[in-house]
């Protein structure tokens, strides 16, 4: 009996990974899938790579091969293994079971221990899932405070995963949906082959970048710029938020890099809403005039101030 190289059939290396495996699956099942291939002998080309796929997609079953892959020319070690090599038939290891759609070689050496449901008749192996899609759907920071519905043009696919037109679905975006986080559409993906089941698509949410706001999970940062007098004297300034602007307290003697935290003015979360933090930034005011300089220099003798004693 002729020994079937399975890696040979799904056009991978024998090391590669079982994502290797189920890639390299579902690009050729779609191209020799009989439902829509145009390809000579699509269909035992199809059954061939369901039955490779059958063995390597178990990590049980595939270890067996391998064993069995790598001494296929010992005929000692066929003979320990239960099966004849060299030609002769060999000797079935479970006997019965419905896996008639696969080569003689797979019923001698797995039987019915092989095949599972999903390719266990003709009509079942011309059945296959459609694929998953995921596209991006960008929205904005204050769109994460409350649930939005939103319509969106979503793309449709042939069976072969092609685009082929667009259409308008309504989604629900919920509320505290994060960067990265994935909203699923179930069915809305490609369609399956054979009566097969259409894959889902996968909405990746991305947050578009805010010009004031710098996210830290769910919190929020902005730096606030401030006068050195305000610095210095304490002030009231009007901040913004997500949801409108406050007037926040600048206590007296601030300095850069100090946070000043608002409590509830963050994102909002399964936990609640995170805060909003104000990064205080002094910000020197333009060249001065003769008469502000004046000022300035009064300041400095008045003040006798010099920020660097700690290097002394």
């Amino acid at each position: 009996m002729e020994f079937k190289d399975y890696y040979v059939v799904m056009g991978v290396e024998p090391t590669a990974s079982q994502k290797e495996i189920k890639t390299a699956y579902r690009r050729l099942a779609r191209k020799y899938h009989p439902d829509v291939s145009t390809e000579p002998d699509a269909e035992s080309k199809f059954k061939e790579i369901a039955e490779a796929y059958e063995v390597l997609k178990d990590a049980e079953r595939r270890a067996e091969y391998d064993e069995l892959r790598l001494h296929r020319n010992d005929p000692h070690f066929g003979q320990q293994a239960g099966y004849h090599t060299g030609g002769q038939q060999w000797q079935g290891r479970a006997g019965g079971g419905d896996t008639h759609d696969f080569s003689d070689f797979f019923e001698s050496f797995f039987g019915n221990r092989g095949a599972s449901a999903h390719y266990s008749s003709h009509q079942s192996s011309q059945s296959m899932r459609g694929q998953d899609i995921e596209m991006e759907l960008p929205i904005f920071l204050e769109e994460t405070l409350s649930e939005q519905t939103r319509a969106i043009q979503i793309p449709t696919y042939d069976a072969l995963g092609r685009t082929d037109s667009t259409k308008t679905l309504k989604v629900k975006i919920p509320a505290g949906v994060g960067d990265g986080e994935r909203i699923r559409l179930k069915g809305q993906g490609v369609p399956g082959l054979g009566g097969g089941a259409n894959g889902d698509l996968y909405l990746v949410i991305r947050i578009a970048p805010h010009p004031l706001f710098d996210i830290d999970g769910q919190n929020l940062q902005i730096v606030l710029p401030l006068a050195p007098w305000e610095a210095a004297l304490g002030a009231s300034v009007e901040v913004p938020t997500l949801t409108g602007k406050i007037n926040l307290t600048i206590p007296s003697g601030s300095q850069s890099g100090q946070r000043l935290r608002v409590k509830g003015k963050g994102l909002a979360s399964k936990k609640g809403t995170g805060d909003l933090y104000a990064v205080l930034k002094v910000v020197m005011p333009p060249k001065p005039d003769e008469k502000t300089r004046a000022l300035w220099q009064q300041l400095s003798e008045q003040a006798a101030f010099n920020p660097r004693t700690g290097w002394e």
